[in-house]
Protein backbone atom coordinates (compact mmCIF):
# COMPACT_ATOMS: atom_id res chain seq x y z
CA UNK A 1 0.00 0.00 0.00
CA UNK A 2 1.48 3.55 -1.02
CA UNK A 3 1.98 6.12 1.94
CA UNK A 4 -0.42 9.03 1.79
CA UNK A 5 0.19 11.85 3.92
CA UNK A 6 -2.41 12.77 6.64
CA UNK A 7 -2.80 16.15 5.23
CA UNK A 8 -3.49 14.89 1.85
CA UNK A 9 -6.28 12.54 3.23
CA UNK A 10 -7.79 15.33 4.98
CA UNK A 11 -7.90 17.68 2.67
CA UNK A 12 -9.07 15.58 -0.21
CA UNK A 13 -12.22 14.79 2.17
CA UNK A 14 -14.76 17.00 3.57
CA UNK A 15 -16.40 14.59 5.33
CA UNK A 16 -14.55 11.30 6.79
CA UNK A 17 -17.07 11.84 9.63
CA UNK A 18 -15.17 10.31 12.43
CA UNK A 19 -11.34 9.22 12.47
CA UNK A 20 -8.98 6.90 14.25
CA UNK A 21 -4.91 7.15 13.58
CA UNK A 22 -2.47 4.91 15.39
CA UNK A 23 1.30 4.30 14.71
CA UNK A 24 4.84 4.77 15.38
CA UNK A 25 6.53 8.05 15.27
CA UNK A 26 9.49 8.48 13.18
CA UNK A 27 12.09 8.38 16.16
CA UNK A 28 10.83 4.90 16.86
CA UNK A 29 9.93 6.37 20.85
CA UNK A 30 6.37 6.53 21.10
CA UNK A 31 3.02 5.11 20.06
CA UNK A 32 0.81 7.74 18.59
CA UNK A 33 -3.28 7.94 18.75
CA UNK A 34 -5.58 10.71 17.84
CA UNK A 35 -9.30 10.45 17.51
CA UNK A 36 -11.40 13.19 15.48
CA UNK A 37 -14.91 14.21 15.39
CA UNK A 38 -17.12 16.06 12.80
CA UNK A 39 -20.25 16.91 12.58
CA UNK A 40 -23.03 18.07 9.84
CA UNK A 41 -26.38 18.53 12.16
CA UNK A 42 -26.45 20.98 15.04
CA UNK A 43 -26.73 17.92 17.32
CA UNK A 44 -23.33 16.66 16.21
CA UNK A 45 -21.47 19.68 16.28
CA UNK A 46 -22.53 20.82 19.76
CA UNK A 47 -20.22 18.83 21.73
CA UNK A 48 -16.82 19.05 23.24
CA UNK A 49 -13.58 16.39 24.10
CA UNK A 50 -13.05 16.58 27.80
CA UNK A 51 -11.10 14.33 29.91
CA UNK A 52 -12.32 11.79 32.30
CA UNK A 53 -9.48 9.71 34.46
CA UNK A 54 -7.05 8.56 31.47
CA UNK A 55 -8.98 8.69 28.84
CA UNK A 56 -11.69 11.02 27.18
CA UNK A 57 -15.61 11.84 26.80
CA UNK A 58 -17.91 13.87 24.91
CA UNK A 59 -20.30 16.20 26.80
CA UNK A 60 -23.10 18.85 24.96
CA UNK A 61 -20.91 22.43 24.83
CA UNK A 62 -24.88 23.75 25.30
CA UNK A 63 -26.75 21.17 27.51
CA UNK A 64 -29.86 22.92 26.40
CA UNK A 65 -29.36 22.42 22.41
CA UNK A 66 -28.72 18.65 23.04
CA UNK A 67 -31.36 16.56 21.35
CA UNK A 68 -30.31 12.81 21.22
CA UNK A 69 -27.41 12.05 23.10
CA UNK A 70 -27.56 8.18 22.51
CA UNK A 71 -24.92 8.45 19.65
CA UNK A 72 -23.06 11.42 20.36
CA UNK A 73 -22.41 11.28 24.45
CA UNK A 74 -19.60 8.61 24.87
CA UNK A 75 -16.25 8.37 26.29
CA UNK A 76 -13.88 7.44 22.95
CA UNK A 77 -10.92 6.72 24.77
CA UNK A 78 -10.47 4.39 27.97
CA UNK A 79 -7.42 3.00 29.43
CA UNK A 80 -7.10 -0.74 30.85
CA UNK A 81 -3.65 -1.44 32.62
CA UNK A 82 -1.09 -1.01 29.53
CA UNK A 83 -4.01 -1.14 26.69
CA UNK A 84 -5.63 2.29 25.41
CA UNK A 85 -9.10 1.56 23.56
CA UNK A 86 -9.95 4.36 21.33
CA UNK A 87 -13.58 4.53 19.44
CA UNK A 88 -16.48 6.27 17.93
CA UNK A 89 -18.95 5.07 20.72
CA UNK A 90 -20.10 3.76 23.30
CA UNK A 91 -18.03 0.43 22.08
CA UNK A 92 -15.51 1.71 24.27
CA UNK A 93 -16.75 0.10 27.01
CA UNK A 94 -17.89 -3.03 25.95
CA UNK A 95 -14.15 -3.55 24.80
CA UNK A 96 -13.04 -2.54 28.46
CA UNK A 97 -15.41 -4.54 30.05
CA UNK A 98 -14.95 -7.79 28.09
CA UNK A 99 -11.21 -7.10 28.08
CA UNK A 100 -11.20 -6.98 31.65
CA UNK A 101 -12.55 -10.23 31.80
CA UNK A 102 -9.69 -12.23 29.56
CA UNK A 103 -11.39 -11.64 25.84
CA UNK A 104 -9.59 -10.61 23.20
CA UNK A 105 -9.96 -7.44 21.20
CA UNK A 106 -11.84 -8.92 18.87
CA UNK A 107 -14.04 -11.21 21.10
CA UNK A 108 -15.07 -8.27 22.85
CA UNK A 109 -16.73 -6.65 19.63
CA UNK A 110 -18.61 -9.85 18.55
CA UNK A 111 -21.88 -8.94 20.28
CA UNK A 112 -22.01 -5.14 19.02
CA UNK A 113 -22.50 -3.57 15.23
CA UNK A 114 -22.93 -1.14 13.23
CA UNK A 115 -24.86 2.27 14.91
CA UNK A 116 -28.11 1.82 14.56
CA UNK A 117 -28.55 5.07 12.31
CA UNK A 118 -30.21 4.17 8.96
CA UNK A 119 -29.71 5.13 6.38
CA UNK A 120 -26.14 5.65 7.09
CA UNK A 121 -25.67 2.65 9.24
CA UNK A 122 -22.36 4.14 10.68
CA UNK A 123 -19.74 1.81 11.00
CA UNK A 124 -18.36 1.64 14.29
CA UNK A 125 -14.73 1.67 14.38
CA UNK A 126 -12.35 1.13 17.23
CA UNK A 127 -8.33 0.81 17.95
CA UNK A 128 -6.41 -0.59 20.82
CA UNK A 129 -2.72 0.26 22.08
CA UNK A 130 -0.72 -2.19 24.00
CA UNK A 131 2.28 -0.79 25.26
CA UNK A 132 4.56 -2.71 27.85
CA UNK A 133 7.69 -3.54 28.64
CA UNK A 134 9.47 -1.67 25.74
CA UNK A 135 7.00 -4.00 23.18
CA UNK A 136 4.06 -1.64 21.08
CA UNK A 137 1.51 -3.71 19.30
CA UNK A 138 -1.98 -2.10 17.64
CA UNK A 139 -5.02 -3.21 16.25
CA UNK A 140 -7.74 -1.78 14.55
CA UNK A 141 -11.63 -2.97 13.74
CA UNK A 142 -14.34 -1.81 11.85
CA UNK A 143 -17.85 -3.19 11.97
CA UNK A 144 -20.35 -2.17 8.89
CA UNK A 145 -23.55 -2.80 7.25
CA UNK A 146 -23.22 -4.76 4.12
CA UNK A 147 -23.07 -2.31 1.60
CA UNK A 148 -25.98 -0.48 3.16
CA UNK A 149 -27.70 -3.29 3.85
CA UNK A 150 -28.66 -3.57 7.69
CA UNK A 151 -29.39 -7.54 7.40
CA UNK A 152 -25.69 -8.22 7.78
CA UNK A 153 -22.90 -7.07 9.55
CA UNK A 154 -19.12 -7.53 8.01
CA UNK A 155 -16.62 -7.09 10.59
CA UNK A 156 -12.25 -6.68 9.52
CA UNK A 157 -9.75 -7.00 12.32
CA UNK A 158 -6.63 -5.22 11.29
CA UNK A 159 -3.71 -6.25 13.64
CA UNK A 160 -0.29 -4.43 13.47
CA UNK A 161 2.53 -6.81 15.90
CA UNK A 162 5.12 -4.81 14.63
CA UNK A 163 4.71 -0.71 13.96
CA UNK A 164 6.85 0.61 11.96
CA UNK A 165 8.46 4.00 12.75
CA UNK A 166 7.29 6.83 10.45
CA UNK A 167 4.12 4.87 9.98
CA UNK A 168 0.41 5.10 11.33
CA UNK A 169 -2.99 3.76 9.95
CA UNK A 170 -6.13 6.03 9.53
CA UNK A 171 -10.00 4.44 9.24
CA UNK A 172 -12.88 6.38 9.46
CA UNK A 173 -16.18 5.89 9.08
CA UNK A 174 -17.21 7.33 5.65
CA UNK A 175 -15.76 7.35 2.26
CA UNK A 176 -17.30 11.15 1.79
CA UNK A 177 -20.01 13.48 2.06
CA UNK A 178 -23.38 12.12 0.53
CA UNK A 179 -26.85 10.91 1.48
CA UNK A 180 -26.87 7.95 2.59
CA UNK A 181 -23.38 8.79 3.84
CA UNK A 182 -21.13 5.86 1.92
CA UNK A 183 -19.47 3.73 4.89
CA UNK A 184 -15.47 3.42 4.47
CA UNK A 185 -14.45 0.97 2.20
CA UNK A 186 -11.06 -1.43 2.61
CA UNK A 187 -8.14 -1.44 5.05
CA UNK A 188 -6.87 1.03 7.46
CA UNK A 189 -5.17 3.70 5.04
CA UNK A 190 -1.21 3.41 5.48
CA UNK A 191 -0.07 7.62 6.38
CA UNK A 192 2.23 9.38 8.02
CA UNK A 193 3.10 10.89 11.87
CA UNK A 194 5.28 13.41 12.76
CA UNK A 195 7.68 12.86 16.24
CA UNK A 196 6.26 15.98 17.69
CA UNK A 197 3.01 16.07 19.07
CA UNK A 198 2.17 19.71 18.97
CA UNK A 199 3.01 19.97 15.19
CA UNK A 200 1.15 16.66 14.59
CA UNK A 201 -1.96 17.88 16.30
CA UNK A 202 -2.13 21.22 14.56
CA UNK A 203 -1.40 19.45 11.27
CA UNK A 204 -4.50 17.21 11.83
CA UNK A 205 -6.48 20.47 12.77
CA UNK A 206 -5.88 22.47 10.31
CA UNK A 207 -6.72 19.83 7.64
CA UNK A 208 -9.85 18.92 8.98
CA UNK A 209 -12.81 20.58 7.07
CA UNK A 210 -13.62 23.76 8.91
CA UNK A 211 -16.98 23.42 8.68
CA UNK A 212 -17.35 20.23 10.38
CA UNK A 213 -14.94 19.41 12.56
CA UNK A 214 -15.73 19.23 15.66
CA UNK A 215 -12.81 17.80 18.50
CA UNK A 216 -9.48 16.26 18.10
CA UNK A 217 -7.47 14.08 20.56
CA UNK A 218 -4.17 13.10 20.20
CA UNK A 219 -2.07 11.34 22.74
CA UNK A 220 1.78 10.15 22.58
CA UNK A 221 2.89 6.70 24.71
CA UNK A 222 6.38 7.03 25.55
CA UNK A 223 7.21 2.86 24.36
CA UNK A 224 9.98 2.67 26.93
CA UNK A 225 7.73 3.31 30.31
CA UNK A 226 4.51 3.69 29.29
CA UNK A 227 3.86 7.69 30.13
CA UNK A 228 2.17 9.81 28.09
CA UNK A 229 1.16 13.08 26.60
CA UNK A 230 -2.24 14.25 25.41
CA UNK A 231 -3.61 17.12 23.74
CA UNK A 232 -7.69 18.20 22.61
CA UNK A 233 -9.01 20.55 20.62
CA UNK A 234 -12.39 21.69 20.53
CA UNK A 235 -14.50 23.82 18.10
CA UNK A 236 -16.52 24.69 20.42
CA UNK A 237 -14.26 26.50 23.73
Amino acid sequence: MQMQSIEEQLKGNSYPGRGIIIGKTPDGTKAVAAYFIMGRSTNSRNRVFVEDGEGIRTEAFDPSKLEDPSLIIYAPVRVLGNKTIVTNGDQTDTIFEQMDKQMTFEQSLRGREFEPDGPNYTPRISGILHVENGNYSYAMSILKSNNGNPEACNRFTFAYSTPVAGEAHFIHTYIGDGNPLPSFEGEPKLTDVLDDIDAYTDLLWENLNEDNKVSLFVRYITIADGTYETRIVNKNH
